[in-house]
């Protein structure tokens, strides 16, 4: 399967049925919250669909001392910006539709970044929604450590990336952290 729509679709079938059959999943993954690399400011996402819900493990992090913020779209096709966020705070749709702080939350430069995606690989290789919202955001910011939040079985052999595709530093799933493979 070359054709990244059709990649796309198999893996959002094939993270539904992960979802279904791993209830525990985003518990289990916060547990492993102290071997994330470290980071004051960690940005972090609210899950739509099928993604792995990043609400337990946001807790987990509050509790370890790190600060959240969450990234807010404000024009299409440039990088999202960062606002603050404490957990329970209340949220708006950004330009994208997705739940995001309210624009008096002030922004931020997170030091870590959590993200959701469909397909991984070993090597740090990520599939996203396609939307290049992350990966223009990892260009903006070329020091912030990128790291994926996924089912384990997300895991794929190792893919062939394009141009503008930026590799993760690893991988945070149910069963544990994995730093990515130096390519």
């Amino acid at each position: 399967m070359t054709d990244k729509r059709e990649l796309r679709a198999a893996m959002r079938a094939h993270r539904k049925r992960l979802a279904d059959q791993t209830p525990d999943a985003a518990a289990r993954a916060a547990a492993h919250v102290a071997d994330l690399p470290p980071g004051r400011i960690v940005g972090v996402y609210r899950a739509i669909g099928s993604e792995l819900d990043a609400d337990a493990l946001c807790l987990a992090l509050e509790r370890d001392g790190r600060e959240l913020c969450l990234p807010v779209v404000v024009e299409r096709d440039a990088a999202m910006i960062f606002r603050r966020w404490r957990f329970g705070d209340p949220l708006e749709l950004d330009l994208a539709g997705v739940p995001a702080p309210f624009p008096l939350a002030e922004a931020v430069t997170p030091d870590l970044i959590l993200t959701p995606l469909l397909a991984f690989d070993a090597l740090g290789g990520r599939l996203g929604q396609g939307g290049g919202y992350y990966d223009r955001t990892f260009a903006a910011l070329p020091d912030v450590v990128r790291i994926g939040l996924a089912y384990a079985g997300q895991q794929v052999e190792p893919m062939v990336l394009e141009r503008h595709d930026i590799r993760l530093h690893g991988v945070l799933t149910e069963t544990g952290y994995t730093a990515a493979r130096k390519v």
